[in-house]
């Protein structure tokens, strides 16, 4: 091979010295290493001991890469022999820079982890030249399967929903994350199934101090959610999500209009026709979101049919009154008048929502008091389907639990570029 200018870099590495450099023909360079650490604590007697006794065999350690070329360090691990024991046995030195039985450096390991983030394992396994067992071993190692309560920070508000594992099936898991009140989303647990004595069981679980700080549990309407927290966090107020409201609401309409654009495309005469394309967009976002060209398509749409104006307007008015209701009371007061005015238009759309409002008003009205919403759920929701589709399906609530918490909190734990940054 000709001969390749060098520079020097630093190696991050404390307590060791370079004795030897190589380049291979493959390209990887072998940096030799022995530890400048003349002492070790005796595996028995727990003793700080100094009588060098020998080396072990010598280990290959997989580095950061530099440059593009895979790095790897060799080192004889020193062994030290204990003056204090009867037997004086032997005990290998350790280094804090790599486990004993690992195959990687530390530093290499949470380099594997920031490359996992957001990615598939068959992704790495790729990029990196690593095997698939390699990667689960870090996962297992660096990420539990549960929440450690002693590094999560103080939060108030609990939020619940679920996911099925598998499109098409009904095998929910239930999703726990918790609210600082800096905003911060923390995951808290992945539950096998949404059964009420699974989510009572891990309330109960939750340390005392914990439980006592939480002040608003955001659900959706599922009665084992709310009947489990109302069991267990009796001070708590239950707030039914906003989002799974909305949606109620605004689907009941939208059906109407899928009615009403059927029966317009069988009475209307061909030129009017065009009047009904693009109308789906216009009709769905909200009034004050629409531009001028999609303003001018939904008008000529609800001209053509005053049972779809009426409904329309009487879901505006319902989202305004979540958008601007400040208490409770008031929220209430506006609700009921705008119940009095669906019964006054005469329409059905709304019948099935209205049976809905019958069970849930009261803790949907506890929205008003605080306009607490399980949004944070719903993002977190989204970034576990986008997990599930990349992964092709993860079978096992501690390894969805793992590979969650990796994608939310992956870089602030792993990237030196974020450690400098706190």
């Amino acid at each position: 091979m000709p001969k390749q200018p060098f520079f020097s870099i630093p190696l991050d590495i404390a307590d060791v010295r370079v004795l030897q450099t190589d380049l291979t023909q493959a390209g990887e360079l072998i940096l030799t290493l022995e530890s400048t650490v003349e002492s070790t604590t005796c595996h028995r007697c727990g003793r700080t001991i100094t009588g060098l006794h020998a080396s072990d065999k010598p280990r290959l350690l997989r580095h950061l890469p530099v440059l593009g070329r895979p790095v790897y360090l060799r080192i004889r691990p020193k062994r030290f022999r204990c003056p204090f024991c009867t037997d004086h046995p032997t005990t290998t030195q350790q280094l804090d820079w790599y486990d004993p039985q690992a195959l990687h450096t530390k530093a290499y390991e949470r380099h594997l982890m920031v490359q996992l983030i957001n990615s598939t394992i068959s992704d790495v396994v790729a990029k990196e030249d690593v095997t698939y067992d390699a990667l689960l071993g870090l996962l297992d190692r660096w990420i539990a399967t549960s929440v450690d309560w002693a590094t999560l920070p103080p939060f108030t508000t609990l939020g619940i929903d679920e996911i099925a594992l598998t499109k098409g099936h009904r095998n929910f898991v239930a999703v726990l994350t918790g609210r600082t009140a800096q905003g911060g989303l923390h995951l808290l647990a992945v539950l096998p199934d949404r059964l009420k004595a699974s989510v009572v069981a891990w309330l109960e679980a939750m340390p005392a101090a914990r439980r006592e700080a939480i002040t608003t549990v955001c659900t959706d309407m599922w009665e084992g959610y709310v009947t489990a927290t109302q069991e267990v966090l009796p001070h708590a107020t239950v707030v039914i999500d906003r989002f799974h409201v909305a949606c109620q609401y605004r689907n009941a309409v939208d059906e109407l209009r899928k009615q009403e654009v059927r029966r317009l495309r069988q009475e209307l005469p061909d030129a009017a026709r065009a009047d009904l394309k693009r109308t789906l967009w216009p009709f769905r976002k909200r009034a004050e979101d629409l531009t001028e060209p999609e303003q001018d398509r939904l008008d000529s749409l609800l001209a053509y049919s005053p049972a779809l104006q009426q409904a329309y307007t009487l879901r505006e008015e319902l989202t305004r009154i979540f958008d601007t209701a400040r208490s409770k009371a008031d929220g209430l007061r506006r609700v009921r008048f705008w119940r009095q005015r669906v019964a006054r238009s005469g329409l059905t759309c709304f019948q099935r929502f209205l049976k809905l409002l019958d069970t849930w008003q009261d803790l949907i009205a506890n929205y008003f008091t605080h306009h607490a919403t399980s949004g944070f759920v719903e993002g977190l929701n989204n970034k576990l389907k986008v997990l599930k589709r990349r992964c092709y399906g993860i079978r096992t609530v501690g390894r969805l639990f793992q590979r969650l918490t990796l994608d939310l909190d992956g870089y602030r734990r792993f990237s030196p570029w974020s450690a400098s940054t706190h």
